[in-house]
């Protein structure tokens, strides 16, 4: 595999039981580099350790007058300086292939792997953690796949440089083929202790990715609560943390680099002291005990990479580690399917819970645990997180089907939706039925604003289909965000459409408008929607409650006001009191006449004394009392809504 030809077409299976199974793994899916490595650097080293022989050789045939052998001498030299050259250019460029392609592997993998887990991968693994596999990680892996081949054609060439000395120079030959191997393991001892302090400086640098990963993901949060400071010391902590453990682990490997200069630097001095001493004896020749200094000399090169692929293996080991650890994530479902792929229409119904959302309809959710209706939401497109029943369409098991024909069939989009980067048309660029155009669901989303706002924020862009989106949509408010990834999900048209809390984030006004177009573009598709607006619910053909992880209720939003107390705890946040003794005063309108006794929560809310206010709702709390009296006033103060009060009280 050559850096042109990425990306993989199919990056394989990993072996992802360990983080030294899945580098091995590595290694033999790359043999054909890896090979080409060891080659060209067997070339360049081999070429590097004839240097001394040529030396030696030239020195004796100075010291012999001898011109022939001098000018063969000369010939050797250029041949071992052509042989450096080429081979250390062609060592680089397939040790830098070997690296990137590796890289690019994990990332591969990684990506397929996010795919395939979909929203169930954050639950399981830090989002942080994550980031730091595919970015940091994925680059340790790759240096430790490229350094093994130029190890490997290091160690041979060690290998035949002694052997070379041995035969060249038996007496001085023993002494290096004796003194290399006790160097190469030398630092042995204290290759775990170093492991461990790289181990301990990875940990506590994925916690710090962690933390500024949320910090940022949560920044206009903090902003608003004044949290910036808090978690700002928070980070410097985990950042002086990391830096404390850095140089922990760079003072031992400072010690092993240490070693690898005082242990050759010793060898160099017991050669040349014995091979003086064997020279004034007359036992060797001048030129060989310039070829042996030299080798010894040369040597120290190419063990120099012993030091390199231990520090490779540390730093790259708990790298795959947990690497290794997101790839073995599992669905709880064969995404696979037991059926054949189809798209299947009809009835959406949860055995579980017994929710129906019967065909054509717009079926509103109303539960009272906010994590309850995630799970159920995603339960409900098929294929979730945890194991559980199956949901059935139309009679038909989803977690059975392919999971592409699951998610054809029945899209939920969940409470935190996703804006990639990028422009405007390339963000609802998504795959589609046709029927819904992007001028449709941008108007049914109420998005004429916020066309506006990336108009202005992008220079250059005529049509605000060509504005830019930032990294999540960052640049936008809550508001604004939902309100795209919902013409997002409306373009895709699905035979169902899942809304959890589509307008958490939108003021009032603009969410009766959007009850409206989803409503009316979404006629005689299946839409189910957890809310618990009071303005959703009203638009509603029927509202399910589910209490206690059952459906306890079924019926429009005023039926379920007048009858069931549990539902105005939830959707008129009553107290449970409150909801008792109002049960039999609910008038035809559907508003709770008992609550203008009690001071009931819904009133409470619209007049803004601060008794929990209805999310969604704007500063004068006019959503509360619309979505009990169930028409659109434009109560725009407080005296308004006091008139309008007077007015119940009179009529009930």
């Amino acid at each position: 595999m050559q850096i042109q030809d990425l990306p993989y077409p199919d990056p394989g299976v990993p072996d992802a039981r360990s983080g030294p199974r899945f580098l091995w793994w590595l290694g033999r899916n790359q043999l054909g580099g890896q090979f080409r490595s060891l080659a060209w650097g067997l070339l360049h080293f081999v070429s590097v350790s004839a240097l001394p022989f040529c030396v030696g050789f030239a020195v004796q045939a100075v010291v012999d007058r001898s011109g022939n052998r001098l000018a063969l001498t000369g010939g050797l030299l250029v041949l071992c300086g052509a042989g450096i050259a080429v081979g250390d250019t062609f060592l680089h460029r397939a040790a830098v292939t070997n690296w990137i392609t590796a890289a690019a592997r994990v990332q591969q993998l990684l990506a397929r792997q996010a795919a395939h887990l979909g929203s169930a991968l954050t639950r399981r693994v830090a989002a942080g953690e994550v980031v730091a596999v595919s970015t940091g990680d994925v680059e340790k892996i790759g240096w430790f796949v490229e350094a093994l081949s130029r190890f490997l054609a290091a160690a041979l060439t060690i290998v035949i440089a002694c052997v070379g000395l041995y035969l060249y120079e038996p007496a001085l030959g023993v002494v290096i083929a004796v003194g290399v191997p006790v160097l190469a393991v030398s630092v042995l001892p204290l290759l775990p202790r170093a492991t461990r302090r790289a181990d301990v400086q990875r940990e506590k640098a994925g916690r710090a990715t962690e933390l500024a990963s949320d910090t940022v993901a949560g920044l206009r949060v903090l902003r608003g609560i004044g949290g910036e400071e808090l978690f700002l010391d928070r980070y410097r902590r985990a950042s002086q943390e990391v830096r404390h453990a850095a140089v922990r682990s760079a003072r031992m490997w400072a010690v092993i680099s240490a070693i690898q200069v005082l242990m050759p630097g010793l060898l160099l001095i017991a050669v040349v002291w014995y091979g003086v001493h064997l020279a004034r004896q007359g036992r060797i020749t001048v030129g060989e005990l310039v070829t042996v200094y030299s080798a010894v000399m040369i040597m120290s090169y190419p063990l120099r990479h012993f030091e390199e692929i231990a520090m490779a293996y540390s730093f790259s080991r708990p790298s795959a580690r947990r690497a290794a650890r997101v790839l073995s994530l599992e669905r709880v479902t064969d995404t696979v399917g037991t059926r054949a792929a189809e798209v299947p229409g009809g009835d959406l119904f949860d055995p579980d819970t017994g929710l129906l959302a019967p065909s054509g309809l717009l079926t509103a959710v109303v539960c009272g645990d906010p994590d309850a209706a995630g799970r159920l939401a995603e339960r409900l497109g098929g294929h979730p997180a945890e194991a559980g029943t199956s949901v059935l369409l139309d009679g038909v098991p989803l977690d059975e089907l392919p999971l592409y024909s699951a998610r054809t069939a029945v899209l939920v989009q969940d409470k935190d939706p996703v804006l990639l980067s990028g422009s405007l048309r390339e963000l609802l660029d998504v795959p589609a039925s046709g029927a819904v155009g992007a001028e449709e669901a941008l108007a049914a989303a109420q998005c004429g604003d916020v066309l506006v706002a990336l108009a202005q924020g992008s220079l250059g862009a005529e049509d605000p289909m060509d504005a830019r989106i930032t990294e999540r949509g960052r640049s936008l408010s809550g508001g604004q965000r939902q309100r795209l990834a919902l013409a997002r999900s409306l373009i895709t048209d699905p035979e169902v459409l899942v809304l959890d809390e589509p307008t958490s984030a939108v003021d009032s006004h603009t969410e009766a408008r959007i009850a409206d177009g989803v409503r009316e573009l979404r006629t005689g598709r299946t839409t189910v929607v957890f809310t618990s607006s009071p303005l959703l619910l009203d638009h509603a053909d029927r509202v399910v409650l589910v209490h206690g992880g059952e459906a306890v209720a079924v019926g429009t939003h005023r039926e379920l006001l007048r009858r069931e107390p549990r539902y105005r705890v939830v959707v008129a946040r009553e107290t449970e009191d409150e909801a008792g003794s109002g049960a039999d005063l609910v008038g035809e309108q559907g508003f709770v006449p008992g609550e203008l006794e009690h001071g009931g929560a819904p009133l409470r809310g619209a007049l803004g004394d601060g008794k929990a206010p209805l999310r969604g709702a704007s500063d004068n709390g006019e959503a509360a009392l619309r979505g009990g009296l169930g028409d659109d006033s434009d109560l725009d103060d407080e005296a308004a809504l006091r008139s309008a009060l007077e007015e119940i009280e009179e009529s009930a």
